[in-house]
């Protein structure tokens, strides 16, 4: 049996991406910033607060404590839905979309692509709001992740690939 060439290309199988992507939602902070944030919070409520004590306006600190908590609360169910991941996989016989909720639910789509087409819907003033995949009846949102800007970049360059797949690759 003859090995491969090293000096030649290998040829493109039908399992071979055409387009991969990963979409995740933005976060401008990490857990270590988030961190600093909170921390930096906490200490502006007590400092804030102490006059409040001293006066014998204890109700007022308290409220304080309350508006922390609730700050807490908003941080950590932002941290949960950023575990949110859309993945897109376009091969020449597949499309695979495969999607992980915040509590790690797992769904996974396939459609034929020669069939799939990509669907927008555009406003004047804030550009490409809704991306989705139509096949066969079914229509599925995509990429609601990604901002205007970002969704109309994904949606070109995923627009070309599969226009690539269906005249032959």
């Amino acid at each position: 049996m003859q090995s491969p060439d090293p000096r030649m290309p290998a040829r493109p199988t039908s399992d071979d991406p055409v387009f991969a992507a990963v979409i995740t939602p933005h976060r401008s902070l990490d857990r270590d910033s988030t961190r600093l944030v909170l921390t930096l919070c906490c200490i502006a409520t007590v400092v804030s607060s102490i006059p409040f004590i001293l006066l014998g306006a204890w109700p007022v600190a308290w409220f304080f404590g309350v508006d922390l908590i609730a700050l807490f609360i908003a941080f950590h169910v932002n941290f949960k839905t950023a575990r949110r991941m859309e993945e897109v996989i376009l091969t020449p016989i597949d499309l695979l979309l495969r999607s992980v909720s915040h509590r790690g639910e797992r769904r996974e789509r396939r459609f034929n692509p020669l069939w799939t087409r990509l669907d927008r819907r555009e406003d004047d003033e804030f550009g490409l709001q809704e991306l989705c995949l139509v096949s066969q009846g079914e229509r599925v949102v995509i990429a609601r992740d990604l901002s205007p800007h970002e969704r109309e970049s994904f949606a070109r360059e995923f627009g070309e690939a599969l226009a690539r797949v269906k005249k032959g690759h």
